[in-house]
């Protein structure tokens, strides 16, 4: 059951970004920064994480999860180090999946040699 709450929530959270794209004249780079802090804002709230417990990866993949991490690496930072964990604790908490997004990007490139757009 997991597998299918996992697939159901992280569709309804992908079709309703797709929604935002088709009604709106918002642009898709808009949309992603509003899932970010939606997801830091829910964190915040203490709303995503019952959420994260009961959709597993279907909350955590999409931007919404990432804006959550954001945050609990903030709010981490912030009760050890004080004041300057608000700049350094997203860091710490979103430099792996950053790192591997380019990491992976970069091989992905080496293999399939992609094109400049004319």
């Amino acid at each position: 059951m997991d597998y299918v709450n996992a697939f159901w929530v992280g569709g309804l959270i992908c079709a309703l970004a797709q929604i935002l794209m088709e009604k709106t004249k918002m642009l898709p780079g808009r949309i992603m920064v509003l899932l970010v802090c939606g997801g830091a804002v829910l964190g915040a709230l203490q709303v995503y994480e019952p959420f994260l417990e009961y959709a597993g990866a279907g909350a955590s993949v999409p931007l919404l999860g990432f804006g959550n991490i954001l945050w609990k690496g903030i709010e981490k930072a912030v009760a050890t180090d004080g004041f300057i964990g608000i700049f350094m604790g997203g860091f710490t908490a979103s430099a792996v999946g950053i790192s591997a997004a380019l990491v992976f990007g970069y091989l992905a490139s080496l293999v399939f040699q992609p094109k400049m757009k004319k």
